[in-house]
C-alpha cells in the first residue's frame, strides 16, 4: 500500500541511560550523542588512548549498556560475544558459539550486524543467521535459532547483517524470505509474532521507529525499497520503491526519519530520496544521484541539513557533504574524504574513516571547517563506533581501541 491514514509522526526513544551506546547508530539510533564539554583540543599524536585489545574478525560494532563494552567478532570457527570493562578493556564474561560462514569474496568473515542491548537482555545475529538472545549481566544463553534454515531464506553477498531493532516490545528484522522479508519475534524466548512481506533482505539495518496515526511503526530499507510496518501487527501502512538496476549492488544505509519525512539513500547510480507523508500517501520531495548517494554508511541529520559520504568506497570517490534536508542542494564537499561513520556530539561532528583517521569538523552549512584528526586504526575501518561516559571505542580488522574524548 502506499497510503496512511497519518496524524501525527515522532521518533521513538529507546531507554538508555546517559552513558549508554546500546545499539546501532547510539541511543535512538541517528547517529547522536548527548554527551558535551569534550575535549576536542587535540595533539597531534590524537586524544588519549586508554587501552587496546587484539580482536577477531568482523563488522560488527561495539556498544555499551549497564556498565559493560560489548564486541561481538568471530576467532577461528566460533562467533564470540565478550562483555568488556569500559575503562581498562578486561574481559567480564564471554559467550561463543561455532560458525560455518564463509565470504564467497574473501572480504571478511563476519559477523556484520550490531548488537542490540535492551531490558537487561542482548541480542546478536551472526553472518550465517544465528540468531541469540542473551543476559547482558552474565552473558547467559536465553535461545537460539538460525534464521537461514528456518526461513530458507538466501545468505546473500557478504552473509546475514541486519542489526536488530526492538519496537513496541518486539525485535524486527529483515529476514529476507518469501513471506517472511520482514519477521518479528518474541524477545523472551526468540519465537515468532508475525512475518510480512516478500522483500529479499538489504544490509540496512532499520531506524529506530516512529510513530504513524499514533501507532509505533518499523521503518526499513528492504533490497527492494521503503517498507513501513505497523510493528505490532506487520500491517503495511505504505512502500516506496527504491533499489538500484544493477544487480550486483546492495542498499545498506539505515533510513533517516524526521517527523513527517523519511530519507533514503543507496550508491550504484541510483541516489537519494526525500519522501513525506501528506494528505495521506507518500509523495516525492526530492530524488536524484547528484546530492548524497550513500554506499552504506548512513549520514546523520543536524538542523536543517545531511552530513554524509557521496560515493562509493571501491571506486575512490567518497566526498563528504553537507546537504541540504528539504532540497537535497548541496552546500559543500570535502573531496577523497572516505567513506566514513559520523557522529553529531557536542555541537559539532565526528567521523571515523575508512583509512582508520578520527576527524572532528564543524556542523556548519558554511563550508567545510576540520577542527582536528588524528590516525586512531588501520584499513579498513568498517564497524561503526561508539561513543559513551566520555569514552570512543572503535575496532579495524585486528584490534579494538578506547580512546578518551574527556576533559582532564
Amino acid at each position: 500500500m502506499r497510503f496512511v491514514i497519518f496524524a501525527a509522526l515522532t521518533l521513538v526513544v529507546t531507554p538508555a541511560s546517559a552513558a549508554d551506546w546500546p545499539q546501532f547508530l547510539g541511543p535512538n539510533r541517528d547517529s547522536h550523542s548527548a554527551e558535551t564539554k569534550l575535549n576536542w583540543n587535540w595533539p597531534k599524536a590524537g586524544p588519549k588512548q586508554v587501552w587496546s585489545t587484539e580482536v577477531g574478525t568482523g563488522w560488527a560494532g561495539p556498544i555499551v549498556a549497564a556498565g559493560k563494552l560489548i564486541l561481538f567478532h568471530r576467532v577461528e570457527n566460533e562467533e564470540i560475544l565478550a562483555a568488556l570493562d569500559p575503562a581498562t578493556g578486561k574481559e567480564v564474561w564471554s559467550a561463543k558459539y561455532p560458525t560455518k560462514y564463509r565470504d564467497d569474496f574473501q572480504f571478511d568473515n563476519g559477523p556484520r550486524a550490531t548488537p542490540l542491548a535492551i531490558e537487561g537482555k542482548l541480542f546478536t545475529l551472526g553472518a550465517n543467521g544465528d540468531f541469540h538472545g542473551w543476559e547482558l549481566a552474565t552473558g547467559k544463553k536465553l535461545w537460539g535459532r538460525n534464521l537461514l534454515a528456518d526461513y530458507k531464506s538466501p545468505k546473500g553477498f557478504f552473509g546475514v547483517a541486519c542489526s536488530p531493532v526492538m519496537i513496541g516490545g518486539k525485535l524486527l528484522l529483515n529476514v529476507g524470505a518469501k513471506g517472511a522479508g520482514i519477521v518479528a519475534f518474541d524477545p523472551a524466548d526468540g519465537k515468532e509474532l508475525w512475518k510480512a512481506t516478500d522483500d529479499p533482505a538489504s544490509y540496512s539495518s532499520p531506524a529506530g521507529g516512529a510513530d504513524f496515526d499514533g501507532k509505533p511503526s518499523a521503518v526499513f530499507l528492504t533490497r527492494s525499497g521503503l517498507r513501513i510496518l505497523e510493528a505490532a501487527t506487520g500491517k503495511s501502512l505504505y512502500d516506496f520503491p527504491w533499489r538500484p538496476r544493477d544487480a550486483n549492488s546492495v542498499n545498506a544505509a539505515t533510513p533517516l526519519v524526521w517527523k513527517d519525512e523519511i530519507f533514503l539513500t543507496v550508491s550504484y547510480a541510483t541516489g537519494a530520496a526525500m519522501v513525506k507523508a501528506k494528505g495521506g500517501e507518500l509523495t516525492e520531495v526530492w530524488t536524484g544521484d547528484k546530492s548524497l548517494s550513500c554506499q552504506y554508511s548512513t549520514p546523520v541529520r543536524v538542523g536543517g541539513y545531511l552530513y554524509g559520504i557521496h560515493g562509493r568506497a571501491d571506486a575512490g570517490t567518497a566526498e563528504l557533504r553537507c546537504v541540504e534536508w528539504t532540497t537535497g542542494k548541496v552546500k559543500w564537499g570535502e573531496p577523497k574524504f572516505g567513506v566514513s561513520a559520523i557522529i553529531a556530539v557536542d555541537s559539532g561532528l565526528l567521523a571515523l574513516t575508512e583509512a582508520g583517521d578520527l576527524v572532528r569538523f564543524d556542523a556548519s552549512a558554511d563550508g567545510y571547517k576540520e577542527r582536528a584528526r588524528a590516525s586512531i586504526l588501520a584499513k579498513p575501518t568498517r564497524a561503526a563506533p561508539a561513543l559513551a561516559d566520555g569514552r570512543f571505542f572503535a575496532r579495524d580488522g585486528t584490534k579494538l581501541v578506547c580512546y578518551s574524548l574527556k576533559k582532564e
